[in-house]
């Protein structure tokens, strides 16, 4: 298993990482972990969880002290190995699976992916087209538009744009109307987003809310900001070519004074979010969404995982509206994904089993 990785969601892969490896089925399987650290050095980590979690008021990371671990070199080989101080190399033993859990860029958005594809690795999750673009809001938007499902008007900045016109820019993500998000395209856990309020100085809050995206990532996303309820819908491949399964969906409730389901609502404020799950709505709603989410799902290729984020609005002439679809979605304890298998019947440890069990099942290379 792979996690920290070099994104701003450093530690909470960590903290997914923690919780996969309490929980996975020990009988069947053998972990082996391997710690990412933010400089890139990819280290063997000790089998404990507790070294993954929050301590003395900091967040996990992955240190790099551990021995350099080293991909398979060549297509068909399994055969991972260790690197010395002294440069020598010893096997560090057949991986027959990678489970990546890795959260943001170059882990999450098809890099480790194409890395696996290479060496015909089997892993957990999307391929290199379908993690990519769960990972790029702004093509993500174009896939599930092209497709017919509903999203939020949105414009995308790309940096040559921001730096030639800003003022252009402006105006026409203000265009879009007041209430606006502002994030970035490529990050996740709610990292970098600003919810800009109408009012004077909008359009200066505007700038000052794309230049702080831009920190996380060059390419930035506005759209207009939805009303309703924010539900979540787990979905889960199948073998073969059979149709995606989806589980009962959550809703979030943020509460504590958050404008939205930020980082601090998200992992630091217990308190900030009531979670809900299953959610309450109407049956023909939660059908609705579970349709959705199996026809987002296959709209950008994925496989293995994915959860799809909606707002709800019965009152709205588009009441369900697609925010994004996450290609792996956070395993932490209060992570949606695995409670909403939870509440559909699944155990946490049978659906880590069952993603295994899919990653194994599929062949590599085209497909």
């Amino acid at each position: 298993m792979l996690f920290g990785g070099r994104s701003g969601e450093h530690s909470i892969s960590c903290l997914t990482a923690a919780s996969v490896l309490e929980a996975i089925d020990r009988e069947r399987f053998e972990p082996v972990p391997v710690g990412i650290a933010r400089d890139g050095r990819w280290t063997l980590a000790p089998d404990d969880p507790s070294a993954l979690k929050p301590a003395g008021g900091k967040l996990p990371e992955v240190r790099g002290a551990g021995p350099e671990v080293l991909a398979p070199a060549r297509a068909g080989s399994a055969e991972w190995r260790l690197a010395g101080a002294d440069g020598r190399l010893t096997p560090l033993g057949r991986i027959d699976v990678v489970f990546p859990l890795l959260h943001g860029p170059f882990g999450e958005d098809g890099t480790v992916q194409g890395l696996l594809e290479l060496t015909d690795q089997p892993y957990v999750g999307a391929g290199v087209l379908a993690s990519a673009a769960g990972m790029d809001k702004g093509y993500m938007k174009c896939l599930l538009r092209a497709e017919g499902l509903p999203v939020q008007p949105y414009v995308q900045i790309a940096p040559g744009a921001w730096a030639a016109d800003r003022q252009a820019v402006t105006a026409a993500a203000l265009a879009l109307g007041l209430p606006l998000f502002v994030k970035p395209c490529r990050a996740g856990s709610s990292l970098g987003i600003t919810k800009v309020a109408a009012g004077p100085g909008a359009a200066a809050r505007l700038e000052a809310a794309v230049e702080r995206a831009g920190r996380h990532d060059p390419r930035v996303l506005v759209e207009k900001a939805a009303n309703g309820r924010e539900i979540e819908c787990a979905v889960l491949g199948s073998t073969g070519h059979g149709p995606p399964r989806t589980a009962l969906p959550s809703e979030i409730v943020v509460r504590g004074g958050h404008d939205f389901y930020d980082f601090e609502a998200k992992y630091l404020e217990a308190a900030a979010a009531d979670l809900r799950c299953p959610a309450d709505l109407p049956d023909a709603v939660t059908g609705a969404i579970r349709r959705l989410a199996a026809q987002a799902f296959a709209a950008i290729g994925a496989e293995g995982l994915a959860r799809v984020d909606f707002f709800y609005d019965a009152e709205a002439p588009e009441p369900l509206v697609i925010n994004e679809i996450n290609t792996m979605p956070g395993f932490t304890p209060i992570s949606q994904y695995p409670r909403m298998w939870q509440a559909s019947g699944l155990s946490y440890t049978d659906l880590l089993s069952e993603l295994i069990d899919l990653a194994l099942a599929r062949p590599v290379g085209l497909r």
